[in-house]
């Protein structure tokens, strides 16, 4: 581990050292190329004047000169940033490693693989892995958990993360509004292996908290690792626990950049604090809850693996309420389902796709500006 760190600090050493020399070199490099082509430019224009007597050059230049115009362009906007792409290398570069070369694997989705045959040597079986998944028991209750807590864990991470934020804006005292941002964000650093103790602790059947407030007020004990029905409500609670601290960060920093005069200006009118906030603060959080809102719709056919997996414990009993795609592909590949696992994984793949293409459209007809792309 010590190795590791050493290695990743000299990494990091070797960029700067890069990155700072050619910095000095950009800052004086674009200045005296396009001085040189400037001079060049005049020069040339007095020789065409001279040579073509009142010939008049003010309608704009040559095609040639155009296209060098936009070289020099281009080339000075990479000696400007080159210290920033030097920056965002190794993270290109992990991108491409895991999230661009690994699509090679997609064929495993139409072949029937065979481990002695190997990825490339297995029979194609066209769409037969896709079909197995479709024409199964399982298909619509994993897509139906899927979509289910996806849009749920979007809706109701976005309301609270809103009120939140709004209650912490309202808050005056530093000290109080520091304590209540640490304790809020200090979820998103637990494991889910972690949480899955903790929910244990308060849920566990014989020495629960739960169940020994329910026994002190005379009711009876619940089976929680028993019945589906209650799994709904405490995924959605415990992602909402796990999640908000963050999320209503970045709502609350956006308030903060609302000029204060608005508001000054909204008291004297007479505006109390409810109107204050319908009218100034909810709305110019919209673009913000949009852009958000498009880029977690990325992810609502692809849940939270630990939170499915750790929480419930893996339970038999419990995947009408709390199987998903996630869960059910890390099943097909434990035993050895190579095929149809990656074919459910496909289809998770392409219906993220398609529904932010289709937000990103349903916005951008409505509020043009606040589109993704």
């Amino acid at each position: 581990m010590k190795s590791k760190s050493n290695t990743i600090v000299k990494i990091g050493s070797f960029l700067l050292s890069i990155a700072l020399p050619v910095s000095q070199i950009s800052r004086v490099y674009p200045a005296c190329w396009v001085k040189y082509n400037e001079n060049t430019e005049t020069e040339g224009t007095k020789k065409m004047a001279h040579g073509n007597g009142s010939m008049d050059l003010s309608n704009g230049m040559t095609t040639h000169s155009k296209l060098d115009k936009g070289r020099r362009w281009k080339l000075n906007k990479l000696f400007e940033n080159v210290e920033l792409s030097l920056l965002a290398l190794p993270t290109v570069i992990v991108l491409i490693i895991w999230s661009y070369i690994p699509m090679a694997g997609l064929v495993l989705a139409f072949k029937d693989f065979q481990y002695d045959l190997g990825m490339f040597g297995s029979k194609w079986n066209h769409f037969k892995n896709f079909t197995f998944f479709f024409s199964s028991l399982d298909a619509w209750r994993v897509t139906r958990n899927t979509l289910g807590y996806g849009i749920a864990f979007i809706v109701v991470g976005i309301i609270f993360a809103v009120l939140f934020a709004l209650l912490l804006y309202e808050i005056r005292s530093r000290l109080a509004l520091k304590l209540y941002q640490t304790a809020l964000t200090i979820p998103r650093f637990l494991s889910w292996v972690i949480v899955s103790y903790i929910t244990y602790i308060f849920l566990s059947p014989k020495q629960g908290v739960l169940n020994s407030m329910l026994e002190a007020f005379g009711a009876e004990p619940i089976m929680w690792f028993n019945e589906a029905k209650y799994w709904p409500a405490i995924l959605i609670i415990l992602n909402l626990w796990k999640h908000i601290g963050l999320d209503c960060i970045m709502y609350y920093a956006a308030l903060m950049g609302i000029d204060s005069e608005i508001f000054e200006a909204a008291k004297m009118d007479g505006a109390n604090r409810f109107q204050r906030i319908l009218y100034i603060s909810l709305p110019s959080l919209i673009p913000l809850i949009i852009t958000l809102g498009i880029l977690q719709l990325a992810n609502i056919f692809r849940g939270d693996f630990g939170l499915f997996f750790q929480i419930p414990r893996d339970i038999g009993l419990l995947y009408p309420a709390t199987d998903i795609i996630d869960t059910y592909v890390y099943r097909g590949l434990r035993s050895g389902d190579i095929g149809p696992a990656t074919a459910v994984g496909f289809f998770q793949s392409v219906v993220g796709l398609i529904a932010v293409l289709i937000a990103n459209s349903f916005v951008k007809r409505i509020s043009p500006e606040n589109r993704l792309f």
